[in-house]
């Protein structure tokens, strides 16, 4: 499925589009971490003269591996990011960055499309929180137990460790 908006051939004002993103559209950007996906994409265009502004709504839920256990985890998206289209290499000025909420897209002069895929991808993975875990309790408890295993005695603990080949390092001369 293509996340396209055409830029040119249509007359001032507003268009909508409607696009569903699923596993697959996320399999096609290698992101290994995304399991599975429903996110439903509605862009709003609005060209008036040369100006062209895109509203996008993205919503859904997409599953990912738990940070704590690796079971699934399903995690809610709602990105509501917003756009100006500049046509051209121009730079933008800081004016022009400070202007608004809208981030501004630079779409070379001979471009006849604005593929939104890139920037619908970006903004599910920047809606993601940063540490993916299920609510405390929701785990797997056979995981959770695991993980929260204390040694029996001091010893063993010191004996498993990985730096227990250290312990003397600084006090043999």
């Amino acid at each position: 499925m293509d996340y396209i908006i055409p830029l040119n051939g249509w007359a001032a004002g507003e268009r909508e589009y409607r696009w569903q993103a699923g596993i697959k559209f996320f399999q096609k950007f290698d992101n290994s971490e995304i399991l599975d996906a429903d996110v439903a994409i509605v862009a709003k265009a609005v060209k008036s003269g040369h100006y062209i502004g895109v509203d996008l709504d993205v919503q859904g839920s997409v599953t990912v591996p738990c940070d704590r256990c690796l079971e699934d985890l399903t995690l809610p998206v709602d990105a509501h990011p917003s756009f100006s289209v500049k046509f051209g290499e121009e730079t933008v000025s800081e004016e022009e960055m400070r202007e608004g909420s809208r981030e501004i897209l630079l779409v070379d002069a001979s471009d006849t499309d604005l593929d939104l895929s890139q920037a619908i991808y970006d903004y599910v993975c920047l809606s993601l929180p940063m540490q993916r875990v299920h609510a405390e309790g929701k785990c797997n408890p056979d995981t959770v137990k695991f993980l929260s295993q204390e040694p029996e005695n001091e010893e063993a603990a010191e004996t498993n460790s990985p730096f227990a080949a250290l312990k003397g390092l600084f006090n043999e001369k």
